[in-house]
């Protein structure tokens, strides 16, 4: 499968049959950029990575011609659970994710703020800063892996939807050089930021730029949604065909910026991956 030149493109591959095999995947797919789980996103357990499945995953990368991974973190961490039981069930998970990516060789750690189910965003905020400081002081040695905060869409009391709530986490950690950001599409447009005209784009992305910084923007989730713009509905859907409509993602492509940052799928697909093929193929038509 042909890569698309010059651009870190590519999607959420399954560690399906080993972490190992999700390379190979990538390949079948075109990816030179990918993002995968570590271990089971909905178990809290996770089985041990042998030295044999590192060195094979890091081998099929390089044969794969993938330059960038990014690792996702389990969707049972909530940093910002105003249960003292479950936030510190959490951050042992968390503080684990960060080693697994270390081992691997992953670079960003993507995760998601959590929910204050609750307690209030100011508290739920400062719970998850509380908890990235803690993790990144015991991971001292994983000083390569970055902490990317995703942009979330605000369904129920996830935090993450203002790009506010992002700039007060960052403002709170101490080591700044471990903690930047993933831009994902279709939250981003659900939680209320206008990206459909270009005059919308302009405005999000300087609004982003103001209150965080595009210089901390290291990833983007690709993605359309299925729900309407500040629905607060995380719900994605194929590129050009949600809501969002192919205009939005022909901004971004096409914006100089970005032109060297990692871009990957998270839409529906099936086993035989053809979606991915579909979705990249879209977006590939949408540069000029």
């Amino acid at each position: 499968m042909e890569k698309i030149t010059g651009r870190l493109w590519g999607a959420h591959m399954s560690i399906g049959g080993g972490v190992e095999k999700s390379p190979l995947a990538g390949a079948k797919v075109g990816c030179a950029a990918m993002q995968i789980f570590t271990k089971s996103s909905n178990q809290w357990a996770a089985k041990k990575l042998e030295q044999k499945s590192i060195d094979l995953f890091r081998k099929n990368l390089e044969e794969a011609g993938i330059s960038l991974v990014a690792s996702h973190d389990s969707y049972l961490i909530n940093l910002a659970s105003p249960d003292d039981g479950l936030r510190a069930k959490s951050l042992v998970a968390f503080i684990d994710e960060i080693e697994r990516a270390a081992l691997l060789g992953i670079p960003y750690l993507v995760f998601h703020p959590g929910s204050h189910v609750g307690s209030g965003e100011e508290a739920g905020l400062a719970a998850v800063a509380q908890c990235m400081n803690e993790a990144i002081k015991k991971t001292a040695k994983c000083e390569d892996v970055t902490l990317l905060i995703e942009t979330t869409a605000g369904q129920g009391t996830n935090l993450g939807y203002k790009f506010g709530h992002i700039a007060s986490l960052i403002g709170k950690v101490k080591d700044k050089k471990r903690v930047a950001v993933c831009f994902d599409t279709c939250h981003v447009f659900a939680a209320g930021y206008e990206l459909r005209t270009a005059e919308g784009y302009k405005q999000t992305l300087k609004e982003f730029d103001k209150v965080i910084g595009l210089d901390l923007l290291k990833l983007f989730h690709v993605n359309d949604s299925k729900k309407d713009f500040g629905s607060r509905v995380d719900r994605h859907e194929h590129i050009g065909r949600g809501f969002l409509g192919k205009d939005a993602f022909a901004h971004l492509v096409n914006d100089k910026r970005f032109l060297k940052t990692p871009m990957v799928l998270e839409t529906p697909k099936g086993a035989d991956l053809k979606e991915d093929v579909e979705n990249l193929a879209v977006l590939r038509s949408l540069i000029r």
